[in-house]
């Protein structure tokens, strides 16, 4: 009894957050302080566990590829890429991130992807192959619209 009160404790002092969430709001306000392009998503993409960086690294060739009027940034210290009006449409998750069990792709509100009364807006994503490839290439073509 006497853990649950302090775990509740430590709780309520910290707003609630996990420490990962409270890592992630120190890096917002690193990347409003400081430079926030390329070479910022390039130094999130190295600090992640070498499996998840490969998959974060390719992932950020395809964007590039797909959408090259998407700019890269980070966003909550995650790799992510705008459109010309500073609005994240998509953005990468290492499973590390939040100890999560699978890395994920994700796209905002600002993603042009449509269809019908629901859709899905974010992916479980655990390796690449050339189908992940083809798939990733085509939403993000069709979210930068």
């Amino acid at each position: 009894m006497a853990q649950r009160k302090v775990a509740r404790k430590a709780t309520k002092a910290s707003g609630g957050l996990t420490p990962e969430e409270r890592a992630a709001l120190r890096e917002t306000v690193r990347e409003r302080k400081g430079p926030n392009d390329e070479s910022a998503v390039l130094a999130a993409i190295a600090k992640m566990p070498p499996a998840e960086r490969a998959v974060a690294k390719r992932v950020h060739d395809l964007v590039k590829a797909a959408a090259p009027g998407l700019t890269p940034k980070t966003w909550y210290g995650m790799p992510a890429y705008a459109n010309t009006e500073g609005k994240v449409v998509c953005f990468f998750q290492d499973a590390n991130k939040f100890k999560a069990r699978y890395a994920t792709l994700g796209f905002s509100d600002t993603a042009s992807l449509d269809d019908g009364a629901m859709w899905p807006t974010s992916f479980a994503l655990t390796k690449l192959t050339a189908a992940e490839e083809k798939r990733i290439t085509d939403l993000v073509r069709r979210a930068a619209r």
